[in-house]
């Protein structure tokens, strides 16, 4: 082992320096091919391929419509495609608060990292049988309403590189492979709307849309989450219009910029 301060560098390692390289290559030119990142790196185009699926698994890079790979919001700390976390909470607090007593049903805000939905905020509903707004939790997104809803907005071969290793595991979830996540975001894409019928845990059911930046990427989405019991299929369409007013009140805040 090599003593500390000897004053002789250490020699890296190959795949740690690789991976670094790989993120300043990310951030000096703003997006790559596969092709350009095997050239700049040395490695083959396979293994190029590989290390940019794993960055968009983890959130350090995301897919553009042209195959290319961009910075992703992990190397952007607290932040979601140019609206930070803390803007994201901001412009949708009074709307959250709005819709849960429009509803009277529990109402929640979600981003994605990666394969999962992180709930970032809720507002919870004052009937006695309500569900209980999550802050803070992680699931996998095909078993939440609002992050289908963000999935369908993605290329299937967008799907392919996100659950790479296989969808994990959900107990209350029918979505166990690749195939049938496509079927779904496809489902989801033409009805513009995500839905989860007991799918995030038993009881409980949920709709949800996308929210979107200024530049038409979805960056977070809401949901409102009911009990099963309560809930009534016929009132769906008013459930998602309800949504989809809110989720452009939100998309207008962030437009506007910064709130006070």
């Amino acid at each position: 082992m090599m003593a500390e301060g000897s004053g002789t560098e250490a020699i890296p390692i190959e795949s740690v320096d690789r991976t670094l390289r790989l993120v300043e290559l990310l951030r000096e030119r703003g997006s790559l091919s596969v092709k350009e990142t095997a050239e700049s790196l040395g490695i083959a185009p396979s293994t190029a391929h590989r290390m940019l699926a794993t960055f968009v698994l983890r959130n350090f890079a995301a897919r553009t419509g042209d195959r290319r790979y961009r910075v992703g919001p992990a190397l952007v700390p607290d932040r979601a495609h140019g609206a930070s976390l803390a803007q994201l909470r901001r412009a949708a607090e009074g709307p959250l608060h709005e819709l849960a007593e429009h509803l009277g049903e529990t109402v929640q805000l979600m981003v994605r990292r990666g394969g999962n939905i992180l709930f970032v905020d809720g507002v919870e509903a004052d009937a006695v049988l309500r569900v209980t707004a999550r802050r803070g939790d992680q699931m996998p997104a095909f078993a939440s309403a609002g992050g289908k809803a963000m999935l369908a907005e993605l290329s299937n071969p967008d799907l392919e590189e996100i659950y790479r290793n296989g969808l994990p595991p959900w107990p209350t979830s029918p979505i166990a492979t690749i195939g049938r996540l496509k079927k779904s975001m496809a489902e989801v894409r033409r009805a513009g709307f995500g839905t989860n019928f007991e799918e995030t845990e038993s009881g409980v059911v949920g709709l949800g849309v996308a929210i979107h930046d200024p530049s038409g990427q979805p960056v977070a989405a809401i949901t409102t989450a009911i009990p099963a019991s309560r809930f009534k299929r016929p009132a769906m369409p008013g459930i998602v219009e309800a949504l989809r007013g809110t989720a452009a009140e939100v998309e207008s805040r962030l437009a506007a910029g910064p709130q006070g």
